[in-house]
């Protein structure tokens, strides 16, 4: 699909802009790749800002604690949680 396609690389790009990872570039970043720990390796304060950086930028709503991982799992959960909560074009 090209929209998730394309929304996952705005994610990456998102990610790199708002966290300052410059030795990372999109094309680097797996779809499927764990965010925090083995992955990129962010942390909670990471996660607060991209949570609000997303809120910003897509428009939807993030929980917070326990409620947030599942959709911080990867890019591809990242992307399935926005697109589930974005208005229909």
């Amino acid at each position: 699909m090209a929209g998730q396609a394309a929304l996952r690389q705005a994610l990456k790009e998102l990610i790199i802009q708002e966290l300052d990872l410059r030795a990372h570039t999109p094309e680097a970043i797996e779809d499927d790749a764990p965010l925090f720990g083995a992955g990129l390796g962010l942390d909670s304060l990471d996660a607060l800002q991209l949570a609000m950086a997303i809120e910003d930028r897509f428009g939807v709503e993030v929980p917070e604690g326990e409620e947030a991982k599942p959709a911080f799992a990867s890019i591809a959960a990242l992307a399935r949680f926005i697109e589930a909560r974005l208005p229909p074009p």
